[in-house]
């Protein structure tokens, strides 16, 4: 329920304003490690390059030459804050007889317990094997993870925490097997056999209620064309999307890297962004990070200072000092003018674009850059996971999209080396092409009026007019999405309006580039925008007019939607797959008719979510009007 606090007394009445209860973001949070910078490649060879539970790798040389074995023995040794339930058990014992305890972390290989300083130290020895059963909630480990567990487990150490008074009793144990195998033959392995019948199933029934559409084609042409075209369209997009592969990495092509943040009011998250851009298993030597303040009016320059200081301090022999660097415009001039300030600072011939809410995981930067092997290559992407998933339904729902969007829909334009929209979180260019382009970036206008957002897709359209775009889907970070849902609708209303902008930009030129990617663009840009008169024909239009229920129609969305949900459980092996059937049932009631207004309003430059100086100008004008209002009709001010 929202707060009420008073704001004002007119006569001997309050006025209240309403205030929103603020949300707490469910974050899964790592066990912070002792090491600073742990996986930065140590140039003195000081440190051993073991993981937390003392597992060496085998070689130092297969390590590097091996990414995917790197990246599993990393996923394997990150321990994640807990706090839930557990029971523990002998082997051969009864549930009965089960003692209680808590969940302190937990990762893969292991889980440390907190139980009752009562029960003897003979109970669990050192060596001791157990039954280990507990239900990991969501948000506690990556998405994927959240199910009940019953699995064997050794005792590998006991000890005690003393904390005042209060003694804590810990056992560490170590899993009999990985929880990654484990759920891949309790649960996961299902998820797949069940999610690719089902993605067969609600693909072939697609293409049946398609035939239809031919059969009836000459009794209403133009709605079963449409009908077509847009189920062609969407099958194709998960056809290519399917067959998409990575650029193997190359581990000899470490070109020279600058990453660039651009910070505006993210006191909260800003720290979190520069660790994770700074802690990359990247060259030293070939790797910088400049964090550009766009004049923030809250703490974030502050604390972009006191995280600096910490990695100058606690990293300096990783040579930080000259690679981690921060400058404050003098002025507020926008998320481009930041951007643009950071790559003129960049001395290296990759630039990396980084937004000050999302966070890398460690070998991003290594796998983002290995497209760029091939010179026509202008810009690339990385995958976008959302962070604060398990929040509430709103970022569920955002889970899902994203990862489609990312995962399928880019994936299958960059079978055609033009992904249309290298996006804000994370993206790479070459640095030529930013400062060929900035001028007309800065200075962008449609309509009289200045582009100040959908910076991302204007990029691209510069990028992608002369050379080749792409995307890397072990290139991943993860963004803090909006959580409440006035901010998510002023976010999709904006991203729609920038959408509607750069597609029309695109046409200019797109039709330039392979043909059956130049078609697929045109069609993916009338269909959304013909989709509000379609919608308002099938579910409107003939069941009042001809009484007849709309039945096909909304078997075929219910198709639609499985789609995204099936893709999402066949990757993901989710629990949050049904989020993508709510998903388009919302977008299909709500966020469709956002569409119609963006049609007449996409020449506006103002963020909504953000004080940038359109926003400020166009609050004073609404002020002024207001303050107008009440002059006019002799209204207390």
């Amino acid at each position: 329920m929202p707060l009420l606090e008073p704001i004002n007394r007119i006569g001997d009445r309050a006025v209240f304003k309403k205030t929103k209860k603020p949300i707490e973001e469910v974050l899964t949070v790592t066990r912070e490690d002792r090491r600073a910078l742990s996986s930065v490649p140590d140039p003195e060879k000081i440190r051993s390059n073991s993981d937390r539970r003392g597992r060496r790798r085998e070689t130092e040389g297969a390590a590097e030459g091996d990414a995917e074995e790197l990246n599993r023995l990393r996923l394997l040794s990150l321990r994640y804050m807990a706090d839930f339930d557990v029971r523990i058990s002998r082997l051969r014992e009864s549930k009965r007889k089960a003692v209680k305890g808590r969940a302190v972390d937990i990762s893969a290989t292991g889980l440390l317990v907190e139980i009752d300083p009562s029960i003897g130290h003979e109970t669990f020895p050192v060596g001791l094997k157990a039954f280990i059963r507990c239900r990991i909630p969501p948000g506690t480990m990556p998405e994927g993870f959240e199910s009940s567990v019953k699995l064997e487990a050794t005792v590998v150490r006991t000890f005690a925490r003393e904390e005042g008074s209060r003694e804590r009793r810990m056992l560490a144990f170590e899993f009999a097997k990985p929880l990654t195998e484990y759920l891949r033959r309790k649960r996961w392995g299902y998820s797949v056999y069940l999610a690719s019948t089902m993605l067969l199933f609600a693909s072939l029934f697609i293409v049946l209620m398609r035939t239809e559409s031919i059969i009836y084609f000459k009794y209403h042409s133009l709605l079963y064309l449409y009908s077509l075209i847009a189920a062609a369209f969407l099958l194709t997009r998960y056809l290519f999307g399917a067959l998409y592969r990575d650029v193997p990495v190359n581990p000899h092509y470490t070109p020279g890297v600058s990453i660039v943040i651009p910070c505006f009011n993210e006191e909260e998250w800003i720290h979190r962004t520069i660790l994770s851009c700074v802690n990359q298993e990247y060259p030293i030597n070939r790797l910088e990070v400049i964090v550009v303040d766009d004049r923030s009016t809250d703490g974030s320059a502050k604390r972009i200072e006191e995280v600096l200081e910490w990695v100058h301090r606690e990293a300096e022999r990783f040579g930080t000092k000259e690679r981690v660097k921060m400058h404050v415009l003098p002025v507020n001039g926008g998320k481009r003018e930041a951007l643009v300030q950071g790559v003129k600072m960049a001395k290296h011939d990759l630039v990396v674009f980084v937004d000050s809410d999302s966070f890398l995981e460690p070998n991003a930067i290594r796998h983002l850059v290995q497209p760029f092997q091939d010179p026509k290559m202008g810009g690339v992407a990385g995958r976008t996971d959302v962070e604060n998933k398990f929040t509430n339904s709103i970022t569920k729902l955002q889970t899902v999209r994203y990862y489609v969007a990312f995962r399928i829909m880019k994936a299958a334009e960059a079978w055609f080396d033009s992904v249309t929209c290298l996006s804000g979180p994370l993206s790479c260019y070459r640095k030529e092409l930013i400062l060929q382009h900035s001028d007309a970036w800065l200075n962008q206008k449609f309509l009289g009026q200045p582009a100040t957002f959908g910076d991302d897709r204007s990029m691209t359209n510069f990028i992608l007019k002369t050379h080749r775009t792409s995307y890397q889907d072990s290139a991943i970070c993860s963004t803090i999405v909006p959580s409440r849902m006035d901010v998510f609708l002023k976010q999709q209303m904006r991203w729609k309006r920038s959408w509607l902008r750069e597609s029309l930009r695109a046409c200019s030129f797109i039709w330039k580039k392979e043909p059956f990617m130049a078609l697929f663009f045109l069609i993916g840009l009338i269909v959304p925008i013909a989709a509000p008169v379609i919608v308002l024909y099938n579910l409107v239009y003939v069941p009042v007019v001809y009484r007849i229920f709309p039945g096909t129609f909304l078997m075929g969305l219910l198709l639609m939607a499985m789609l995204m949900s099936l893709a999402h459980l066949f990757f993901r092996r989710s629990r949050l797959w049904y989020f993508g059937i709510v998903f388009c049932v919302f977008y299909e009631f709500v966020l469709l008719w956002q569409m119609p207004v963006a049609w007449v309003t996409f020449w506006k430059s103002t963020w909504g979510t953000r004080e940038t100086p359109q926003d400020i100008e166009a609050k004073r004008k609404k002020a002024e009007r207001k303050q107008k209002r009440k002059d006019k009709f002799g209204m207390p001010s």
